[in-house]
């Protein structure tokens, strides 16, 4: 019989698209897993309702979740409720972040590069309405920061 751990760990593989160091799990979308017999399904929360990436990722999660054994079935929903926000980011996902060049939630944030904080925002808006741009006034690299949501 299949178990939520082995789900799970199962899609600790199914990467964010537009970030592809960071696993959905230690992104925080993961909210539930549920098993009756053979079928598996899993709830998201995607990180906004408008983003681009949602069919891909339930694409990847019924192609890794059906590959497991006694696996016949595998559904996969979108939440808004409880709304997605980067506290559910693990530390694990941070690092991911960090190792991606981008900055986590927080307050002033350190270059991923160099790890100065002499960074300043360069602008509000980022390639997805989830981030912002920086600039790292210590190695002169441009960076994101994930913004706290």
């Amino acid at each position: 019989m299949m178990t939520e751990a082995e789900v799970r760990a199962a899609l600790q593989a199914v990467h964010d698209p537009e970030i592809p160091v960071l696993s959905i799990v230690d992104l925080g979308v993961l909210e539930a897993i549920r098993i009756s017999g053979e079928k598996v399904e899993v709830d998201l929360l995607p990180t906004f309702s408008g983003c681009p990436a949602l069919g891909f990722m339930a694409e990847a999660v019924r192609s890794r979740v059906a590959a497991l054994p006694g696996v016949g079935e595998v559904e996969v929903s979108f939440r808004l409720d409880p709304a997605w926000n980067t506290s559910r980011i693990s530390e694990r996902g941070k690092l991911a972040l960090q190792s991606f060049g981008i900055a986590p939630p927080g307050e002033a944030p350190a270059c991923p590069y160099c790890g100065s904080h002499a960074t300043r925002m360069a602008s509000p808006f980022g390639p997805t309405r989830c981030r912002s741009v920086y600039y790292c006034d210590t190695c002169r690299n441009p960076f994101e920061q994930m913004k706290a949501l």
